[in-house]
Formats: C-alpha cells, structure tokens, sequence
C-alpha cells in the first residue's frame, strides 16, 4: 500500500503506520475474519484521517456537503410521478380518449391523450401538475371540452407512460414537442396553453417563446424559490433556483386567464397575484372562495366551465360552434 501525505502534516497513512500496526495484531490472533480484517484496516485508517483533519477545514467541508444533500432532495421533491400501469387507465374508454405519442428533441417518448370537442376549431394544450398523471385529470378533460375545447394532455418524462426522468429543461421540451404536433393541424391562434400548479410555469415558457391564441394558469407561482419560501423560510429560497415565471411572463404576448382557491394551502394565491401583477395586459383573475390546491374544479362547481367558455370567446371575439 503506497503512502499518503499532506505536506501540512496533518494525516499520513504509510505501510509504517496505522495497517501496519493492525497487521499486527491479526498474526497475533486478536482478529482473523477476512471481512472484519478489511473492515477495520478502512475504519482506523478513516478514523485516523478524520481525526487529524484541522476542524477549519473539516467544518466547511461538513456544512458544504450537507447543502448539497438538501439541494438534492429538495430538487427531487418537486416530481412526484406516478408511472404505468399505476393510475385509472380505463378511463380513456369514458373519455373517448385516442393515445398521442410523440418525440422530444432529445429523444424522450412523451406520451399523451387526445380528446376532441366536436365543431371547435380550438384545441387546449394541458400541462399537469407535479404529481399523478394524466388518468388523474378526467375532471379537466370533460370540462375544457363542454367550455368548447379539444384538449391534449400529455404526460412528463418520467410520467404515466412517457420515458425518461423528469427536470425543468426535460418538461419544457416535452410541451413544445406536443406544441409542434398541434401546429400540424391548428393554427398557433386556435391554441389555448393551459397550465395546472408546476404546469403553469411549464405553459408560461412556452407561451413565452412561442405564439398561442391564450393562456390559462391554475394555481400559478412566481418561481420554485418563491414556494419554497412558503415550507422553509429562508432556507428554501437558497435550495431551489428553478422555474422562475416572473421574469418570462413578461414576453407573453396572448391574453391570461389566471385561476386560484383562495384557500390554497401549498401555493398561496398572493405568489398567484403577484404573477398576475407582472403579467401584461390583457389578463384576468378569478378567485375562487374557500377552494384549495386540489379542488379547484370541484369547488368552482359549473362555473369553471362558463368561466372558461367566456375566455376562449373573448379570444375569438365571436362566440364559439
């Protein structure tokens, strides 16, 4: 075993020094298990390093490896994918629902449902929350067609039956993938970009960088920071550094529609009016008494519905067939 040395002076492990010592003690007798030979040989030596580590370096060493492992969970908790054949996958069957597979530029297979909206030239691009999957909207994909709109919902990377894992620059690509599989049968006009909670700032990057006829945003924040701040004060913000909404939706250049629960426990609706305050004209807000994160639809009851039967024929200026 070659030596190791810093020239400080601070550890040396040598053939002379802590294995040589333990080496020792086996032929004496004291220990002769091959694994717990090799155990301890690692322990001594580990311990013997550590020990003579000056705590100014240690310390650091210590709070920076500790950030990091927050920074890890913290990124990966904000993907909760349920996978196939997880989920209610008879569903498609009620909704009339046709599979739409499609391929982003990287060479992720994004998987989606299709439902139309008889005679409506319109079509709605769905981008989901961080959880579930696409079985779990059937609620979202009856109402946005009885508003008088087809609707393609996809599934993430790493969601339902889409491969890959899923991360910010992954979700962006997936929704523009599905964006250009509209544009091959609608025109950029008759596209309505319909986020939910993550997937507002999904639909925000895209209506950012690409022409749509509206803009729908369900529980909207300003940026992943900004809900972290909401769990960890101070701490949060330092944590996650992604999905920033208020600094793109400022190139948004379609009308905004923007849905809240004003009892909205996980994003609370000021991030939602503090993105609406960014936001440019012309814009929309409804809040929706008493309704949380997850009950929007239910809690609005039949008005979600005429609420967006009115913002998709505002955008036309003539009612829709």
């Amino acid at each position: 075993m070659p030596g190791v040395a810093r020239d400080s002076g601070s550890y040396s492990v040598s053939r002379h020094g802590t294995v040589r010592s333990f080496y020792a003690r086996c032929a004496a007798g004291d220990e002769w298990e091959p694994v717990t030979v090799g155990a301890r040989i690692v322990s001594e030596c580990y311990s013997d390093l550590v020990l003579r580590i000056p705590w100014y370096v240690a310390w650091p060493l210590l709070i920076a490896f500790g950030a990091l492992a927050l920074h890890f969970v913290a990124v990966r908790s904000v993907y909760f994918p349920v996978r196939h054949p997880e989920g209610f996958w008879s569903l498609q069957a009620q909704l009339g629902a046709t599979d739409v597979w499609l391929d982003s530029t990287d060479r992720v297979r994004i998987h989606g449902w299709f439902v139309a909206c008889p005679g409506s030239r319109r079509v709605t691009l769905f981008l989901h929350g961080n959880a579930g999957n696409i079985t779990h909207r059937g609620q979202r994909f009856r109402e946005i067609t009885a508003a008088g709109s087809s609707v393609l919902m996809i599934d993430y990377r790493g969601y339902g039956k889409s491969t890959g894992r899923p991360s910010e620059d992954g979700l962006y690509a997936d929704a523009k993938a599905a964006y250009e599989y509209l544009l091959k049968t609608s025109r950029p006009q008759e596209i309505i970009v319909h986020g939910e909670s993550l997937g507002t700032a999904v639909a925000v990057d895209l209506a950012s960088r690409h022409q749509c006829g509206g803009v729908v945003l369900e529980s909207a924040f300003t940026s992943a920071s900004d809900v972290a701040g909401t769990v960890v004060p101070m701490i949060g913000p330092l944590l996650i550094r992604s999905f920033d909404s208020r600094r793109k939706i400022t190139r948004v250049e379609a009308p905004i529609l923007f849905i809240h629960g004003s009892a909205d426990d996980i994003v609370p609706m000021r991030l939602g009016r503090a993105l609406f305050g960014t936001a440019p004209e012309p814009k929309y807000f409804w809040a929706i008494p008493g309704a949380g994160h997850n009950d929007i639809v239910e809690s609005a009851g039949l008005e979600y519905r005429e609420r967006l039967r009115s913002f998709y024929e505002s955008l036309a200026g003539r009612p829709s067939e």
